[in-house]
């Protein structure tokens, strides 16, 4: 194989799927994929959405797209609509290189948490009472079923297609196909940032990567797993864009982002390229940070 950049980085004839591809992270990732070579179907609850951002992309011109997309309503909490997802690729490709399990949400927030002034925080006492009494068992399944529970069930679901991208349809020896799931610091760090569900819930996911990773790999499954832990990143759960001024305002650290400002779309695109392209076929169940140094200046695992 050739080291040049557009041999090792090559997408080209790959089958890929993203949940919650039309908004966010999410579209970073799909637009990435598809500018490089991939066929892009993105999924989501918002069929709107999905084809507005799929008509956007399929209608640029071919210099700027080397492959097109295609959107496909699909709940990841729902078995029946996971499988709906499924067997749409099954009969149209036959097998998927690589999936992204992006969908996300926050859940449950507690604003007055690190706020010393709040009446929340007048004592201890009022403190634990108000954490208890603000949020919801169901609130917390909620959350966990679309952060952590869709990534087994989206991943398992469509096993037997990217073991399949694993056998077929590769110009590149030594490839195999590819589970990314899209993590956070979140789950990484020690500080809860006014929501613990949703640190809880992304912590959750980064070991459920190594499972299955570890599994996969146990049982013979041609497919890695890795994920992908993004910092401050503009996104439907964060703002459209984030100005420097307000990335600390977001990122909710006892210290701020040495980095001094929000990643962008192509240091998103360009870490998921390189997990699912020739160069990443030798990395498998690992998690990797794109924070601009978040971690390295705040308490983390």
């Amino acid at each position: 194989m050739s080291l040049d950049l557009q041999s090792i980085y090559d997408l080209t004839g790959l089958v890929a799927l993203v949940t919650g591809g039309g908004t966010g992270i999410g579209y970073m990732i799909s637009t990435g994929l598809a500018a490089n070579g991939a066929k892009v179907y993105i999924t989501g609850r918002r069929k709107d959405v999905l084809d507005k951002v799929v008509n956007a992309w399929n209608s640029k011109p071919e210099g700027e797209r080397k492959a097109g997309m295609v959107a496909v309503q699909m709940d990841v909490t729902s078995q029946e609509s996971i499988l709906g997802a499924k067997k749409l690729i099954q009969e149209k490709e036959g097998k998927l290189h690589i999936l992204v399990n992006n969908a996300g949400q926050v859940g449950p927030t507690s604003p007055f948490f690190n706020d010393p002034q709040a009446p929340e925080r007048k004592d201890i006492e009022t403190l634990g009472q108000s954490l208890f009494e603000k949020q919801t068992f169901s609130q917390w399944s909620d959350l966990y079923t679309i952060n952590t529970f869709s990534i087994f069930f989206v991943s398992t679901a469509f096993l037997g297609l990217l073991d399949k991208g694993s056998q077929e349809g590769s110009k590149w020896p030594g490839f195999t196909s590819s589970i990314i799931n899209i993590t956070s610091i979140s789950g990484v760090i020690k500080l809860a940032q006014e929501h613990f569900a949703y640190n809880s819930a992304k912590a959750a996911a980064s070991h459920l990567t190594k499972m299955m990773a570890t599994e996969f790999a146990l049982k013979g499954a041609k497919v890695r797993v890795n994920a992908i832990a993004p910092g401050v990143y503009a996104s439907e759960m964060t703002f459209d864009e984030i100005p420097p001024a307000e990335v600390d305002k977001i990122g909710k650290g006892v210290m701020p982002v040495p980095a001094q400002r929000a990643g962008t779309a192509e240091e998103m695109a360009g870490t998921v390229i390189y997990l699912a392209s020739p160069a990443g076929c030798y990395t498998n169940g690992q998690e990797i940070v794109i924070d601009g140094g978040y971690v390295a200046v705040n308490p983390a695992t």
